[in-house]
C-alpha cells in the first residue's frame, strides 16, 4: 500500500471524452487517457486489501493491487509485466471490458472504487509506446501441431499461449481478417482495428500462422483437420443471434445486429460493401438493450439516422449512477456482486430514446415488402407463485405503432452454429446448446477441445481470454504430460517480459 491515506486523499477520476457532437462525425476512438501524474494518484487510491475482492470480479485473475501500486510508484515497465502475466491483451480489455473488478473493489463499499480499468488501459498503451511489447518466440519447438478454429479473443489468447509453449499453431478464420468480434463486432469508435492488427503482427512474429477466408467444415473438412493436427481447439463463438419470429419478420429492413455492425467496420477498413444496411434518413428501432444494441445506437447515429429508439423487454433498472456505493446498490445485487443498475453508454449519450418493459408484436410493411413501422405493447413483470419464475403479462390498452424503416435485432445470442463443424465432429451439446466439455475443455471427440462463447455461451471479452488461456494449458498438458502455462483456476501466475 504505497500511500496509506491515498483513498481518502484523492477522488476517483476517469478519462475524458470528446463532445458528442464532435465524435459523431467520425468512427475513431474518442476517450482521452489521464496524464501520468493523475494516474499515479489513482493508483494511490488502491488499499492493497488483505483480501482483494477485485480478484473475484476479474475472470483473468489480474493481479490488480500489484499493478496499481507499481503505477503509484511510477514503475510502469514492472506494472506492464504484472498486467501481461495474466492478460494477453490488456489494450482490448482496458477499452471494452465493463470492469466487474471495479464493482467488486473493497473501496466501493462506501466510496467510489479505484479506477482499475483506466489504469489498465494506460499501462497497456504505455507498454506499446515504450516498445516493451515485443515478440516472444519459443526457445524450442515441441513438434506438436495445434489448430485453433476461430480468431476471436479466446482463440487469439489460446494461440499465443500454445505457441509460447513451443507448439506449432495455425489459426483458421472464415472471415477475411482475423480478430473475430474484435475486428467485426465491436465498432471502431470503441476499439480501433489497428490495435488488433498490432497484436496479430506480434503473434505472427512469434510463429503463429493465420489462415483467413477458410471456413472449416466447408473449405477444409473436419476430418482432415483432426488428421493433420495433434489437437484442435474450437473457439468459433456463440454466433447464432436470437431471432424475433413475429408477423412481418420477412420484411426488408429487419436485420440482425451482427449483419449490420460488421458492414460498417468493413467500410471503415476501406472495403466496398455492396447493398450495405444503412440507417441514414430512416427511423431506426434497436430491439435489445445490451452492449450490442448500444453499438447499433452509436453506429446508427453516425450514419445519420432520422430517429433512434432502443427497446428493452425488462423493466428499467434503478438509476443510481455507474459506480454505486453500498447505500445506493439494489438489495438484490449487494457488494461485491455486479450491480443491476441503469447503465448509460457513450452511445446512449450521443442521442437515443430508450423504452423499457416493451414487447414488439408485429413488423408492418408496405406493398413492396419494405418495413414501415412496428407495433408494440407494454408489459409488466411478476413472480409466478407456482414456479417462482419471473414472467410478464401484456398491459391492456398499451398498444402503440412506431415509425420504423430499419429494425435491428440485438437480443443476444443463443449459442454456436450447429451445422458444419460441430455436426461433422458429432460433438455433444449441453442443455443450453453449447459445445459440452469437461473441466479440461475436452469435448466428446478425442483430441478436440472447445473454449470461449462456443463452450460457455455469450459472455465478456475477459471471459473469452480466460477460457482461451485455460484451454491452452489443458491442451499443453494433454500433449506433453506436463505444462508450465499458468492457470487462474490453479492460482498460478507467471511474470514474463512483454
Amino acid at each position: 500500500m504505497g500511500e496509506p491515506r491515498g483513498f481518502m486523499k484523492y477522488q476517483r477520476t476517469t478519462s475524458g471524452k470528446q463532445p458528442a457532437e464532435e465524435r459523431l462525425k467520425h468512427y475513431n476512438e474518442f476517450l482521452t487517457i489521464l496524464p501520468p501524474e493523475e494516474l499515479i494518484k489513482q493508483g494511490a487510491r488502491c488499499m492493497d486489501c488483505g483480501v482483494p475482492f477485485c480478484h473475484t470480479g476479474c475472470p483473468l485473475g489480474n493481479i490488480i493491487p500489484d499493478f496499481n501500486d507499481l503505477v503509484y510508484r511510477d514503475q510502469w515497465h514492472e506494472a506492464s509485466q504484472r498486467l501481461h502475466a495474466t492478460n494477453n491483451f490488456p489494450e482490448f480489455t482496458g477499452r471494452v471490458c465493463p470492469a466487474p473488478c471495479e464493482s467488486a473493489c473493497v473501496l466501493g463499499i462506501n466510496e467510489d472504487p479505484v479506477a482499475i480499468k483506466q489504469i489498465e488501459m494506460a499501462v497497456a498503451d504505455r507498454a506499446f509506446d515504450e516498445g516493451w511489447v515485443v515478440a516472444q518466440a519459443p526457445a524450442e519447438r515441441t513438434g506438436k501441431r495445434v489448430a485453433v478454429v476461430g480468431s476471436g479473443p479466446s482463440g487469439l489468447a489460446a494461440a499465443q499461449q500454445l505457441n509460447r509453449a513451443g507448439h506449432l499453431v495455425t489459426v483458421f478464420e472464415r472471415a477475411d481478417r482475423p480478430g473475430g468480434l474484435l475486428m467485426y463486432g465491436i465498432p471502431d469508435f470503441k476499439l480501433e482495428k489497428w490495435r488488433v492488427w498490432r497484436r496479430i503482427r506480434q503473434m505472427e512474429e512469434e510463429g503463429v500462422e493465420f489462415r483467413c477466408s477458410v471456413n472449416v467444415g466447408k473449405d477444409i473438412s473436419s476430418e482432415q483437420l483432426t488428421r493433420d493436427y495433434d489437437a484442435v481447439l474450437l473457439t468459433g463463438g456463440a454466433t447464432l443471434g436470437r431471432d424475433l419470429p413475429i408477423p412481418g419478420r420477412e420484411l426488408k429492413g429487419v436485420h440482425f445486429a451482427m449483419d449490420f455492425l460488421p458492414q460498417q467496420n468493413k467500410r471503415n477498413a476501406g472495403d466496398e460493401v455492396n447493398a450495405q444496411i444503412v440507417a441514414e434518413g430512416k427511423h431506426v428501432v434497436v430491439i435489445g438493450g445490451g452492449d450490442t444494441g448500444s453499438d447499433c445506437d452509436g453506429t446508427s447515429n453516425r450514419q445519420l439516422a432520422k430517429s433512434l429508439v432502443q427497446f428493452e423487454l425488462l423493466p428499467k433498472p434503478p438509476d443510481v449512477g455507474n459506480y454505486p456505493r453500498r447505500t445506493e446498490r439494489p438489495a438484490s445485487t449487494p457488494w461485491p456482486a455486479w450491480p443491476v443498475i441503469l447503465r448509460t453508454s457513450t452511445s446512449h449519450e450521443e442521442g437515443c430514446r430508450r423504452e423499457w418493459g416493451i414487447l414488439t408484436k408485429e413488423f408492418i410493411g408496405d406493398a413492396q415488402g419494405q418495413l414501415q413501422s412496428l407495433r408494440t405493447v407494454r408489459i409488466e413483470w411478476y413472480t409466478d407463485t407456482a414456479s417462482g419464475q419471473q414472467k410478464f403479462r401484456e398491459l391492456p390498452g398499451s398498444e402503440e405503432e412506431w415509425p420504423c424503416q430499419l429494425a435491428l435485432l440485438a437480443m443476444g445470442f443463443v449459442g454456436p452454429e450447429k451445422q458444419g463443424l460441430v455436426a461433422e465432429l458429432g460433438l455433444e451439446l449441453d442443455a443450453r446448446g453449447n459445445v459440452k466439455t469437461g473441466p479440461d475443455y475436452a469435448t466428446s471427440r478425442a483430441g478436440v477441445f472447445a473454449a470461449g462463447d462456443m463452450r460457455r455461451g455469450q459472455s465478456l471479452v475477459v471471459w473469452a481470454i480466460h477460457e482461451g488461456r485455460e484451454a491452452a494449458r489443458s491442451i499443453d498438458l494433454s500433449l506433453m504430460g506436463q505444462t508450465n502455462l499458468p492457470s487462474v483456476s490453479a492460482g498460478e501466475f507467471a511474470v514474463h517480459a512483454v
